[in-house]
Parts: structure tokens; sequence; C-alpha cells
């Protein structure tokens, strides 16, 4: 029974448990010769606390942060348009496959299918239903599991065999993109011992691949290509961020499907009747694009909602440097981290170095949606990277955001807040699909 009130006190505030009038603890009602007499247990409101403070540890263990809203309710199969049927059923099946393997997890799971299929939507969305079930999950993508190998084991030795013991043991393991990294023969041996440890134990783990199975090691090959152990499901779907997949140059395909924006067609949105405010910082950013593009030096920062034409104008400054005889580089920053990864690709016929090398150096460059991109650490790394190499050269770049400077990596923030190279404006106008702020019709403007 509580002991922590009487019926003499007053009733406690709506918020303070009922049961144990907020102390967290009781007397259990157990005879005197029990030997738990007066002992004090956790009262239910504290054993949820527990659970949820459990919960939270676990997500921060699971290295989930980037894909806590990938679930298997938020995966679409019927939504994506112009699929052949055979394609509906994959990624029906696909779904099924996880969906049982979360809930009751056994053996292995290998999921395979090209970019953008939804191979890394699904592992996430297991391991976040066995995390929300309490079970121990570690996900990684490989690229980033090689990078920590290597970084932490220059570090401590102990350090390194702590966490290297508990990547391999762990209650269910979720590696993704096996095949798209560069993996120095030490660091390719060490994942080698982290896959084998798993299979010889038959422990519970994920694997992600664009890579057909002759194209991986042999020996983690052998060990995927186990039936009684690996249930292996190929997604037959294209890239859900484009469906007709291209052959073109990655770094110059987005602006050519962007080719009518330009400075001519953009819509300072006058008959809407924005807030003076509103139609004066149109105008203003649109001068500042103008001139950008004019005199291209130094860095644009274009922010505001979706919708409130920053990709426009990005565009248009692309367009009017291309026919001034540049060859500017427009990309999609979440795109961008996907081409760089399709080069490790053994098919790929653009290789990582000339991609990455194209785009730090670029003459112009153009960086459309930053701050959308999953923020694993290998893509914080390489935008880092860019960023760095492209401030201390003073390369005119162009980007354009819709999240706050603070939700960046602290120190590409640090190097956008350099007044003396970067001009950061925000679009004050909402967004254009979705509706206006609108003041009292006001004369015309001579």
């Amino acid at each position: 029974m509580p002991t922590s009130s009487s019926p003499d006190e007053p009733s406690a505030p709506s918020e303070v448990c009922p049961i144990c009038g907020g102390v967290g603890f009781l007397h259990r009602d157990l005879p005197l010769e029990h030997p738990e007499f007066g002992k004090l247990v956790p009262c239910v409101c504290q054993q949820n606390k527990m659970i949820e403070a459990a919960r939270n540890r676990l997500y921060e263990l699971s290295n989930l942060a980037a894909f806590k809203n990938m679930s298997f309710s938020s995966y679409s199969v019927q939504g994506r348009l112009g699929l052949a049927d055979e394609q509906i059923r994959s990624l029906q099946y696909a779904l099924s496959q996880t969906q049982q393997f979360a809930a009751a997890p056994r053996g292995w799971l290998l999921l395979m299918g090209s970019y953008g299929c939804g191979k890394t939507h699904l592992a996430a969305a297991v391991a976040n239903t066995c995390v929300e079930f309490g079970m121990t999950t570690i996900f990684l993508t490989v690229p980033d599991l090689l990078d920590w190998l290597r970084y932490s084991y220059d570090a401590t030795d102990a350090t390194f065999e702590q966490r290297f013991e508990e990547i391999r043991n762990v209650p269910l393991l979720v590696l993704d993109d096996l095949g798209a990294h560069n993996a120095t023969q030490w660091a390719a041996e060490k994942l080698f011992q982290i896959i084998d440890y798993r299979y010889t134990r038959k422990l519970p783990t994920v694997i992600t691949t664009n890579l057909d199975l002759e194209d991986l090691d042999d020996r983690i090959r052998s060990r995927l290509q186990d039936p009684d152990l690996v249930t292996t499901v190929h997604i037959n779907a294209p890239d859900y961020r484009s469906p007709v997949k291209e052959r073109r140059d990655p770094l110059l395909y987005q602006l050519q499907l962007l080719s009518d924006r330009s400075f001519g067609n953009f819509s300072l949105r006058e008959p809407e009747q924005l807030a003076p405010e509103v139609q004066l910082n149109l105008e203003k950013v649109f001068r500042a694009a103008q001139e950008f593009a004019e005199n291209p030096r130094g860095w644009l920062v274009l922010t505001g909602t979706y919708g409130c034409g920053k990709t426009h104008l990005a565009a248009a400054i692309g367009n009017y440097r291309k026919g001034m005889g540049d060859a500017p580089v427009f990309v999609v920053v979440p795109d961008l981290l996907d081409h760089l990864r399709a080069t490790f690709n053994p098919t790929s016929g653009t290789s990582y170095d000339d991609l990455f090398s194209r785009v730090r150096s670029a003459p112009i460059l153009i960086l459309d949606d930053l701050g959308t991109q999953s923020a694993t650490p290998w893509a914080r790394e390489k935008l880092y990277q860019i960023f760095n190499e492209r401030y201390n050269a003073k390369y005119p770049t162009v980007i354009t955001m819709s999240t706050t400077l603070e939700d960046l990596d602290a120190r590409i923030r640090s190097r956008m807040l350099d007044t003396r190279l970067c001009s950061i404006i925000e679009i004050l106008a909402p967004s254009y699909r979705v509706g206006v702020i609108k003041t009292p019709a006001r004369k015309a403007r001579s």
C-alpha cells in the first residue's frame, strides 16, 4: 500500500501519481514475517519512466537518430507512381518479409536492390521496431563502420576492443550499404570478422546491398548464400527519387531539368498582394541573386520555406552562368551523397575521386536543399570536406536550405557564418503551393 500520503492530506495535483503521491516508491502490503516486509519498491510511474529512459538510451546506442522516422507505416508501396505490377509485388513482398523479421528476429535478412528502392527504409524500420520492443540494436552504414574502425583503432586499444566486441555481440545488428566502401585490407578483415562471428553464432542480422553477390568478398558471399540462415529479398523497383534511371552526368543533368528557370520568368508574386515587408524582401532577394549571377564571388545562401522560390533563383543563377560560357554544377544535396555512394559500385562508370573532385573544385557550385540529407557520420564528413575546400579557396557557391543553421554540422555552420565570404538571405514569402499572406489591395507602384 502507498505510505506517502494520508486521508487528511490535500488531494495531489493531477500531474502527481495517484498511487504513490509523487514519492516514486511504495511499501508493499506484506505480512510482518515476510522477508521483504518494509522494503521500498518502485511505483508503476517510476517503472514507466525507467522503461522510457531505457528506450531512449537504446535509440542513442543504435545510431538511429537520422532514421527514427522510418517505419513500416511510412513505407510507401502503392504511392509510387508508374510502377509495373511486378515491381509493386516486389515492394509488397519486401515489406512483408521485413515485418515478419521484426516481429521475431531470427537468422539473417539480406535486402538487395538498386539505390533508392527502399532497402535502407525497411532496414531502419526493422531496427526501430526492435528498439521499441526493447531489443538492443546497432544500425550502421558499412562506410561509417569502417571509418569508425580506422579512427578508434588509433585511439586506445581498450576503446577499440570494447566497441568491436559490442558490435559483434549485439542482439541485432543492421549493416546498411554493404559494398559501398573503399576498404583497406585491415578494415575489410575486421568487417569479415564481424560477419563471420555473427554467422557462426547465428545472431540476428540485417544487411542491405546494391551489389550482386558476385561482386562481394568471396568469404562474405559464401555466408550470405546459406539458405538455412539467410532470407534473401530482391527489391525490383526503381529509385523513388528518380523513377526513370538516367545515365547522364549527375552533376549536369539536374540543371538541364531546370533549364526553363530564369530571372525573366521568376515571379515577384505582386498579384498575390503579399504583406509589404514580404514583397520588399522578395525583391531584395531577386536583386541579390541577379548580382551574384553577373559577378559570382563568395557564397550566397538562400533560406526559406519550401516553395518560396529558392530553387528557382538558384537554377536561374546556374542557367545565367551557363549562358555566359561557364560550367556550373547544380546538385540536390541528398542526391549528391547518393551519387558519391554509387561510385563504389564496381559497375559504376564514374570513379569516386573524379566525382568528388569535380564537386569540390567546381568553378560555380550550386547545392540545393542542404540539411535534408540523412546525417550519417559519413555524409557529414563528405559534406564538410566539400565545404572546407570551397571555403579555403573562396570558390563561388550557392546554397539553398529550408532548415535553420543550428541544424547543420557545426563545422559547416561556422564557415557559413563568416560574413567576409558568405551572404545569408532569408526569403520571407510563403510557399506558392499552399496559399499566401494577403493584405488589403494596394495601388500599383509606378
